[in-house]
């Protein structure tokens, strides 16, 4: 196994804080909970995907892009993280956003305009359908365009996750700690796959545990199909030899309430006790979905008094402000 050779950008602060969250833990009266919090990776206000654009935005530039394409929802964080890493290596940044343009940008949106990038909207198209065009029109302005994957999620956005697990098994061995499981949003598959991958090369126990934030398909292909071909590939990249199937992967589908972004009883109990109990704030769309699913995970005995779960915090919080009519705080 070898990804020495594979360009690479410095873009965050890593290693990323890993906390015990002790007072949430006695709330809930259950298994002793700990925090990953790449939240605090530093690029935009933080968020995962950083990780990922350490190793995308490290081949556009060894290939000579000067403009980088991504998209996303309105509120993408992963677009905001691309606006914020194209701009701090002067590169020019297009964004292809779902949706319609609102009056008032707020949260991700309004920081995407902060870094000066271009922003296209798509209306129902939020997964970058309309990319291709916009690339070709580029090439004719004599740009040099690179597409980033939606959601960073590639082969190389999951080496991001890849890496990050051995960042975390360097921090579980100065303490002497081991995780029954690590729980997380998954989304776009990048984190999942990396992860799963991780896990394997560094012989983990413990079980990786997506929970599923959007209802639909990447790449026409059902959502845990397409993470199980994402880790195998990734695999393949970094000539490692694992081969992963689907009773590999645990996608749990119980929390996608009326699909993503719509903000429920689940996400907002979760942005609420997480905030009340540990002065952490989680995000409506993916933090706070995974959280529920976390919650009820040991409230219906799923997750055991015993077990020492891991959530990974995957950043979001800006999206929180364009969230605020659905959030029950602000009623």
């Amino acid at each position: 196994m070898s990804y020495e050779h594979i360009a690479r950008q410095s873009l965050g602060f890593f290693p990323t804080p890993l906390i015990e969250l002790s007072k949430l833990s006695a709330r809930l009266d259950g298994p002793k909970i700990y925090m990953k919090r790449d939240d605090n990776t530093g690029l935009a206000l933080g968020g995962n995907k950083t990780r990922k654009l350490e190793f995308i935005l490290g081949e556009a530039l060894a290939q000579g892009a000067d403009t980088i394409i991504t998209a996303g929802a309105a509120q993408s964080n992963h677009c905001r993280q691309t606006a914020a890493a194209a701009a701090s290596l002067g590169l020019e940044c297009h964004l292809v956003l779902g949706g319609e343009e609102p009056k008032h940008p707020q949260g991700n949106l309004l920081l995407d305009k902060i870094f000066g990038c271009h922003i296209h909207w798509s209306g129902n198209h939020r997964k970058g359908e309309d990319i291709p065009n916009l690339v070709q029109q580029l090439i004719q302005q004599g740009r040099k365009p690179y597409v980033a994957p939606y959601g960073g999620s590639n082969e190389l956005g999951a080496l991001g996750f890849v890496e990050a697990f051995r960042e975390l098994e360097a921090q579980c061995q100065n303490i002497d700690l081991s995780f029954t499981h690590i729980i997380f949003a998954s989304s776009s598959g990048g984190t999942q796959a990396g992860l799963m991958l991780g896990s394997k090369i560094f012989n983990s126990a413990c079980q990786i545990v997506g929970i599923n934030i959007d209802k639909g398909e990447t790449d026409k292909v059902p959502f845990d199909q397409y993470i199980v071909a994402l880790a195998n590939r990734t695999a393949e990249l970094i000539d490692a030899d694992y081969k992963f199937s689907a009773s590999d992967l645990i996608l749990n589908s119980d929390y996608v309430g009326e699909g993503y972004g719509v903000v429920g009883a689940v996400e907002n109990e979760a942005i609420a006790i997480t905030a009340q109990t540990e002065g952490i704030l989680l995000d409506p769309v993916y933090t706070g979905r995974a959280m529920g699913g976390l919650l009820d995970m040991i409230r219906t005995g799923k997750l055991k008094k015993t077990d020492k779960v891991l959530f990974w915090h995957t950043g979001g919080a800006p999206a929180l402000f364009a969230y605020s009519n659905d959030l029950e705080v602000s009623k």
